[in-house]
């Protein structure tokens, strides 16, 4: 997996967030955010992405791994934001958490993933980011976290023996988003603070 930090780079995330409806598109694409806060200004990425999802994450969807309703804490929200390049294997995000407080908790490398399975299931995180920050230094403050990464992605966590992104592509999230969620982690909040699907 690599990280693209460079201020170049840095500089696209914002078009992640402005345009047409989640899903796949054969022409560019640039999303357009649902309400929440912390949206830049847009401008047009230098490419195309080849789908755009927009999630509105919230603390009903969560399950445990049980499969058994799980609420997360009450009254939080999350806002995910993700541009994918599957030609590339490289998907772009921009997350805004309000109202989640605590430190992250997971056996994955981070607290913030898109997991495999369907609504109401549980399933293995296939790619894990970087941790939303505090924008500011109140305790209502949104933590956000932005960048862009390309595959091979690892998640740190194992199931016999593999870690659980070998061999995903971004191109399954495009083959059916419906079978995939996104998701963070708190120490009180174990299965989940918010939960999202990617075919909202």
């Amino acid at each position: 997996m690599k990280i693209t930090t460079a201020l170049s780079a840095l500089a696209m995330i914002p078009a992640v967030l402005a345009a047409p409806p989640s899903g796949k598109s054969g022409t560019c694409r640039v999303a357009k955010p649902k309400p929440g806060p912390s949206k830049p200004d847009m401008k047009q990425f230098p490419f195309c992405f080849t789908s755009t999802y927009q999630i509105i994450a919230t603390p009903d969807q969560v399950v445990n791994a049980n499969n058994t309703a799980t609420p997360g804490q009450p009254g939080a929200v999350g806002y995910y934001n993700y541009g994918i390049q599957s030609d590339m294997d490289l998907i772009c995000w921009h997350i805004t958490l309000k109202g989640v407080t605590g430190p992250y908790q997971s056996p994955a490398k981070t607290a913030t993933h898109i997991h495999q399975a369907n609504v109401g299931r549980s399933g293995p995180p296939r790619i894990a980011f970087p941790n939303p920050e505090p924008a500011g230094s109140g305790p209502e403050t949104d933590k956000i976290s932005s960048g862009c990464m390309t595959g091979p992605f690892t998640t740190g966590v194992l199931a016999n023996g593999t870690d659980t992104g070998t061999g995903f592509t971004l191109k399954q999230i495009e083959a059916n988003p419906s079978n995939f969620f996104t998701d963070a982690h708190t120490t009180s909040f174990v299965a989940g603070v918010v939960r999202g699907q990617l075919d909202q």
